[in-house]
């Protein structure tokens, strides 16, 4: 059970404006448990739409470098919320295959050793950033062979701010969406 309970429909005329701001188009499906949460500030949830909606819809990153950032930071972080919806939603889209995204919860020294060289630099650079909150100048290097600056920045801020969900999503107890994909257990 969540610790703060996603509000429920009916929803306030404002609330269903902003929530239907946050989910695309076309969903089959309630808007996701974290946003309905976090309209229970709005003002908070209003701030972070416009961060969240700006790394996933007009980033200079493409497509499925971004979803290996969010994947593997959600991995790292054991954030089975998170990453159950990027993967049953916008990984695939981004294409990539359920065996990669499996390798994005794989741990130790060979976790980066599958992929191509971009998306091993990628792998590797998030998970300094997360053991150690810095970047070593060999692992800025391997970035910087395939990214520009406003790439390597936006790729900084991706990783920062979805290791913020990933604690707002594991600090809440979210359960897993039922359309979500399921979290790979070692």
């Amino acid at each position: 059970m969540p610790r703060i309970e996603p509000l429920t429909p009916p929803y306030p005329a404002s609330v269903d404006q902003a929530l239907r701001r946050w989910m695309p188009p076309g969903v089959p499906h309630e808007p996701l448990a974290l946003f309905r949460v976090l309209q229970r500030n709005p003002e908070l949830a209003s701030r972070m739409f416009s961060l969240g909606a700006g790394l996933l819809g007009h980033g200079l990153l493409p497509a499925i470098d971004r979803e290996i950032v969010i994947a593997r930071v959600t991995a790292r972080t054991d954030c089975a919320y998170e990453w159950g919806v990027h993967a049953a939603t916008l990984a695939q889209q981004a294409g990539l295959s359920p065996e990669q995204l499996r390798a994005t919860t794989e741990t130790g020294t060979a976790a980066s050793a599958t992929w191509p060289q971009r998306h091993a630099a990628l792998i590797d650079a998030v998970d300094e950033l997360h053991d150690t909150a810095r970047l070593s100048q060999s692992a800025w290097d391997a970035l910087r062979v395939h990214y520009e600056d406003a790439q390597l920045l936006e790729l900084l801020v991706l990783t920062g701010w979805y290791r913020t969900i990933s604690c707002l999503a594991n600090g809440l107890l979210l359960e897993e969406e039922t359309w979500a994909a399921r979290f790979p257990k070692e």
